[in-house]
This record gives C-alpha cells, structure tokens and sequence, in this order.
C-alpha cells in the first residue's frame, strides 16, 4: 500500500488499480454531519454536465460510473466513463454548524484492500466547512491519483461554485413542456442540494421530526406535460405529441391524470381520497389529508396537491399515494409525470413516474409511520385490473388495504 501525502501524485497502473475499484473516505467526525460528494469534472475543470455530480441526492452518475454505496463510499468504474469526464473530485463538507478543525484522524482510500490512502485530520484545517479531499484525473492517457488536502470556508454551496456549478432553488419544478429531444446540458448546472430523489423502485427515506415540532402540513404534488397553448380543435397532434391526447369526437383531449391515495389510520381505519367518486377528506378532521382540487387537463401549472396535516401525524399509519388516469390515453412514459412530497424544514422528495406503461394505474410512493418518524419509499407499480378486478381493487389488494370497491364517477 502507497501512503501519500498533500499534494503527491501517481499513476493508478503503478497502484495496481484499473477499472473498477472503491473509493472510501474514513472520516472521524465526532458528532459534526459530514456529506460526501464526488464531481465528475470536465478537461476545464467545470461541472458541465450535472449527472456526473454524486451526492447524498443522486447516488448514480450515468451507467452506473460513480455510485455512492454507503454515507462514506463510492464505487468508481473507470471504463465507463465519457471522454468529456477528465476528473473525479472526492470532496467533504460540513453540513451543520461545524467544522473542519474538528476532524479526527481521517483519510481517502482506493481499492479494497487498500492499494493507496492519503491521511489527513482536524489539525491541517481552521474554520473551512468543506475539502476537497482527492481527485482521480487523466493525463497523458492514463488515469492517476492526486492527494490534495484542500479546504474551502463555505459548504457543498462553495465547492459547487468553485466547480462551475449553481444551486438550484429548493421548490419543485414544473413539469417539463414536450419537446423531441433533451437539451444539451448547460454550461452552468443547476444542483438541488436541499431535494432527496428516490431514484429505483424500493429507495427509502426517513424525514426525522426537528426537536419539539411536528411535520406540520405536508404538501404532495403531481405534475405532467401540460396542454400546450394553441392545441389544434380538429385534429389531434401526431407523433410524440400524439402519445399526450386521446382522440375524442375528433377532437384533441389532454390526459386526465388524478392524483389520489388510499389511508390507514393508527385507529384501524381505512379508506381513500381521491377526485372519483367526490371522496375529497378532510385536513382538520379524521382522515388529516385533503385533496385540494382536480385538474382535468394538466393545464393548471401547480398541478394537483394532497395535503396531509403532520400535526396530527401520530394518527396516521400508513398512506400509499396513487395516481390514475381517468381520461385520455394510458402512456405513462408519455406525460413526464412527478410527485413532489414538501413538508416544513426538510428537503423536499421527489418520485418520478419513470417505469412507462399502459395501464392506466400507477402506485407511486408510500408514507409510512416508523415509530413517529415520516419514511418514504418510491413504489411505482402499475395496475390494470384483470376480470371484474378494478385496476384499485387490484391495487388495494396489491398492499393489503382491504376495501370495497364499486364503479364511481366525477361530476
């Protein structure tokens, strides 16, 4: 094993690494929060294509390049890697009040076992709140290490900065209009580092209440491709604008996409919300949760809200967020949907409706209570009914809720 020391480099063929190893930053924090990042940097030294920054909030880097593994490691594969990706940056940065100068003994290390390490502790720091801390780069065709012991006085915020990158502000996006092909990425990403996606079906989250408060009121959002200004009367659009409309009476009808949910309560009672049937709940009253309002076209920029009353959270068990699609054609992948779950001093959660399919069902996420805490776990499975099953009752059977369904209907 290769110790290396501020500012030394070498290459990784003489560590005997190549391809795919694990980079895992040992780092003694005592009771400071420390998040771990890693920017996939571009010959410049910029953040120009977001995806490849690795964080508490996108574990992936496309093809599975940088994967975050645990709170404190990454496993890395070389090969897959674009061309336009000339460096890997290890960073830390201090997401409390904290800061470096409290670091106890602490290093990188590659491989496993460990083919190189760099050390590093509280006492090479002041008052920085972040590091970078390593960096796998390219020269001369082939790739090394460099040890680099760095510190910045700001957060993730300044190392993104630093890199050429923007925070994002912390609210939901709308969703995005139709377009035929994705935008190049720009040359100022913009980062969400107060937003948790949930990237694969089964990622979960737990939103931990702040000392003495309560979860307050939580805000779960769907959004779709709206319907665009000026959509033609007589005829509806073909290709990829085809798949958003169904063909009614010859005319262009936007989808009717319905959010919804089925509840448990901590008192054994179940039921659901939702638009069909004018089953609306209530936010100050048994259930706690509220439908506001159905949008029937998507052309409502805020789309459609859930609203459940986190003041009364110890009355809840457990709550699975559906969507469904009433009017219009059954293409998931066609309207770009979305669920954003807001609740006060968290980072908001995002669920996209990413598995395309045609049934007109989608279970989306499920809020479960664990003991008072709020956890979160991205579901998206799609139901279809089959016989006399409805699509909810199959659902419902689907997650053990037990109800009786019968045909409903909006006014």
């Amino acid at each position: 094993m290769t110790n290396f020391t501020r500012g030394q480099k070498g290459k990784l063929a003489d560590l005997g690494l190549s391809g795919t190893f694990p980079v895992t930053l040992n780092i003694q924090a005592g009771s400071t929060t420390i998040d771990v990042s890693c920017f996939g940097l571009d010959a410049q030294g910029q953040l120009s294509d977001d995806r490849y920054m690795v964080f508490f909030n996108q574990k992936n880097a496309p093809d599975n390049a940088v994967v975050l593994t645990s709170d404190s490691a990454f496993q890395v594969d070389l090969t897959r890697l674009p061309a336009s990706i000339d460096k890997l940056v290890f960073t830390a940065a201090v997401s409390d009040a904290g800061n470096m100068r409290a670091l106890g003994a602490s290093c990188i290390v590659l491989g496993q076992p460990a083919a190189a390490t760099f050390a590093f502790s509280g006492t090479d720091f002041q008052d920085e709140k972040a590091l970078i801390i390593g960096e796998l780069y390219r020269r001369d065709g082939s790739w090394r290490f460099g040890a680099v012991g760095q510190g910045f006085s700001g957060g993730l915020a300044a190392l993104l900065k630093h890199f050429g990158g923007s925070e994002a502000a912390a609210t939901p996006a709308p969703a995005p209009a139709p377009t035929p092909a994705p935008a190049p990425a720009p040359a100022a990403s913009k980062i969400s580092l107060s937003k948790i996606r949930l990237e694969k079906t089964g990622d979960k989250i737990s939103l931990d209440k702040r000392a003495g408060a309560s979860y307050g009121r939580i805000r779960v959002n769907l959004n779709w491709n709206q319907t665009p200004a000026g959509a033609p009367e007589k005829a509806a659009p073909t290709g990829f604008m085809g798949k958003l409309f169904a063909q009614v009476g010859g005319k262009a009808k936007g989808i009717d996409l319905d959010i919804g949910c089925l509840f448990e309560l901590s008192n054994g009672s179940k039921s659901a919300v939702q638009a069909l049937g004018n089953s609306w709940g209530a936010f100050e009253q048994a259930p706690y949760i509220h439908l506001e309002g159905d949008d029937r076209s998507g052309s409502v920029s805020d789309g459609e809200n859930l609203f459940i009353n986190g003041v009364h959270f110890d009355q809840i068990k457990r709550v699975l967020i559906y969507s469904f699609i009433y009017e219009g054609v059954p293409n998931w992948a066609a309207t770009d949907g979305i669920v954003t779950i807001e609740i006060p001093g968290q980072p908001s959660v995002e669920v996209k409706l990413d598995n395309g399919s045609n049934l007109p069902m989608c279970a989306i996420a499920m809020l479960d209570n664990q003991n008072g805490t709020l956890q979160v776990t991205k579901l998206v499975e799609y139901f279809g009914g089959h016989g006399k099953v409805t699509a909810h009752q199959e659902m419902d059977e689907r997650y053990n809720f037990g109800l009786n369904w019968k045909a409903g209907k909006k006014d």
